[in-house]
């Protein structure tokens, strides 16, 4: 997404496959499997041979690429990843109930006492807040816990010969070659999402060499077992993307009565001082802070909650292009630095009498299901294609619209009936 990942012409809900922590939540709910496709290992073979000979590969030498690909067969599953449709759209508040929930802020806070040496040490070199850091850790690996198990050399090797994008995940597969050329990371350790994320919070390979520093000072930039290293290197990037020092991300705000939002947008920006002037407060009521320049109005859900938003929202939008997934950083890090704030959500209500669940209220409803006698497997508070059908057939029984959607009204009607 370069973004960072995946580039910008797949499809939108593509992007969550990236997110290495709980994401694989959020996508099982959002997309349906489909069959892998046959792969003709002959076809692999000679493609292979193409690219060692390519001016993209020119640093990479034969030895090296022999080493890494003469055994190396296509991995079939990530085409139907690469080119899945989206099953329906995840509301924002389904979103944002996954990834921002009480476990991720209790993690997060956690590892920001945890860091807190460390994480200062980087703020006095990049400029960018320990708790924005901390934020982009729990959202793209629930803080090192999930960096994804697919071997990067096969995922791109295959991705660089079948399927669409192939000049991208060229340039792609010739970084992780070269990553482990120059030593950074074992080819062990080199594993991450299907599309090449990798670490602990998630780095395209070509990523790695733009951002990715020796924080730890062993001789190697390892973002994959060296927390200072990933850490610093978030940062960096941020800072490379525009972040700027002292200044918040933005501010939930409160709208007049009336007001037209017509102009709203992100990247439309004004002064504060004219949405001062057009009556634009902060969500409590209290005057707008001078605490950024000029900020750009960005309503996720017309009726819900309003944000102003400043350049470092920006930056935090440029490492995974979705707003959604910036807000999800930008509320989870207030919290992590604000210990006494108890809610998670935000002041102002979406727009739904239905709630999404958090991951441990979507565990909650698979208990549910199985006590029910669904054959879903394990509670493991991730909504994949099992546990959609189940909710399905019950959705039916209830006489709800049958869309395999998990929400706090279904919640409360199994378990109610259980």
């Amino acid at each position: 997404m370069n973004f960072r990942r995946i580039p910008p012409a797949l499809p939108q809900l593509a992007l969550f496959a990236c997110l290495g922590f709980s994401a694989p939540a959020v996508l099982a709910q959002a997309s349906s499997p489909q069959e892998p496709p046959q792969l003709s290992n002959a076809e692999f073979q000679s493609c292979l041979s193409e690219l060692r000979a390519s001016k993209a590969f020119a640093a990479i030498t034969p030895a090296t690429f022999t080493q890494y690909t003469e055994h190396l067969q296509p991995d079939a599953t990530v085409l139907p990843l690469l080119n899945r449709q989206p099953e329906f759209s995840m509301p924002v508040w389904d979103y944002l109930a996954v990834l921002v929930d009480d476990q991720r802020v209790a993690d997060g806070r956690a590892a920001y006492a945890k860091w807190q040496d460390t994480l200062a040490k980087i703020e006095q070199g990049t400029g960018v807040a320990p708790q924005i850091v901390v934020g982009v850790w729990g959202v793209e690996s629930n803080f090192g816990q999930n960096l994804g198990g697919r071997s990067l050399v096969q995922s791109l090797g295959t991705l660089s010969c079948f399927g669409r994008r192939q000049a991208y995940f060229r340039g792609e597969f010739a970084s992780a070659l070269r990553i482990l050329q120059e030593g950074h990371i074992a080819e062990s350790k080199l594993v991450g999402s299907w599309a090449g994320a990798f670490g602990q919070t998630q780095f395209m390979p070509s990523t790695f060499f733009r951002s990715a520093v020796d924080f730890d000072g062993d001789g190697r930039r390892d973002i994959v077992d060296s927390v200072p290293d990933a850490l610093a290197s978030t940062a960096t990037f941020l800072k490379n993307a525009g972040y700027r020092p002292g200044q918040p991300w933005g501010f939930e705000v409160k709208l007049p009565a009336g007001f037209d939002t017509s102009d709203a947008g992100r990247k439309n920006k004004k002064p504060i001082a004219t949405w001062r002037a057009s009556g634009v407060t902060l969500v409590n009521g209290q005057p707008l802070p001078d605490s950024l320049p000029t900020a750009g109005l960005m309503i996720p859900a017309a009726g819900g909650p309003a944000f102003l938003v400043g350049r470092n929202f920006d930056a935090l939008y440029s490492y995974n292009a979705s707003e959604n997934y910036a807000l999800a950083i930008a509320q989870l890090s207030n919290l992590v630095a604000n210990p006494a704030e108890s809610r998670t959500g935000f002041v102002a209500a979406w727009p739904t009498d239905d709630p999404g669940l958090s991951r441990a209220q979507n565990k909650e409803l698979q208990q549910a299901l199985l006590a029910r006698g669904y054959d879903i497997g394990s509670a493991d508070g991730m909504i994949g294609a099992k546990t959609r059908d189940a909710i399905k057939a019950e959705q039916t029984r209830l006489g709800q619209k049958a869309d395999g959607r998990a929400g706090q009204k279904l919640l409360r009607a199994i378990s109610a009936s259980n």
